[in-house]
């Protein structure tokens, strides 16, 4: 499993083996995914911010019913062996591992669907009937796009959106 993090290496016939580049984010991520499955968690995100001994690598999890604190432990507690191990930067970094929130933007058709019946905010790529956002009750979600129902004090109508025309969307959150 670790050998993934570092990639497959190649002889360039010079007596130098060269490593494939790919995003240390797809890396890690490859690395993670597993260790999370078997805890019983999703891999949301993983990103990397800062550089050199100031890198941070935030891995967002999640689960059905939420993320606790204590999911949050269990996970960090798995992985930064497994890294530690695989070792993505030539240098220290520290690792994060939290819930992405409530209001986090949809990155997976899984994200939709676990919005269904929800209020949600979606930001449009190009404007439909003047309007850049759509804000309504999200009701379907397939493999082309989704359907919000949008509740204004003109009227009811219902959006139907492909997946290509949403440049955004999330949860609207409410207290």
């Amino acid at each position: 499993m670790f050998d993934l993090l570092n990639g497959p290496s190649k002889d360039t016939g010079l007596g130098v083996s060269v490593k494939e580049s790919r995003p240390v984010v797809d890396r890690i991520s490859e690395v993670v995914l597993p260790i999370l499955w078997a805890l019983g968690l999703e891999l949301v995100d993983v990103v990397c911010v800062g550089q050199g001994a100031r890198s941070v690598v935030r891995v967002y999890i999640d689960k059905p019913g939420g993320v606790t604190v204590e999911d949050c432990r269990r996970a960090h507690l798995a992985i930064g062996p497994a890294l530690d191990v695989a070792d993505p930067f030539p240098h220290t970094y520290t690792l994060e591992v939290s819930s992405p929130g409530l209001d986090r933007a949809f990155k997976r058709i899984q994200d939709y669907r676990r919005a269904l019946g929800k209020q949600v905010s979606v930001k449009l790529r190009q404007p439909i009937d003047g309007e850049w956002r759509v804000v309504g009750v999200l009701t379907e979600v397939n493999e082309q796009g989704v359907t919000v129902v949008v509740n204004d004090p003109r009227s009811e109508r219902t959006v139907i959106l492909e997946f290509d025309s949403i440049a955004e969307a999330r949860r609207v959150v409410t207290f």
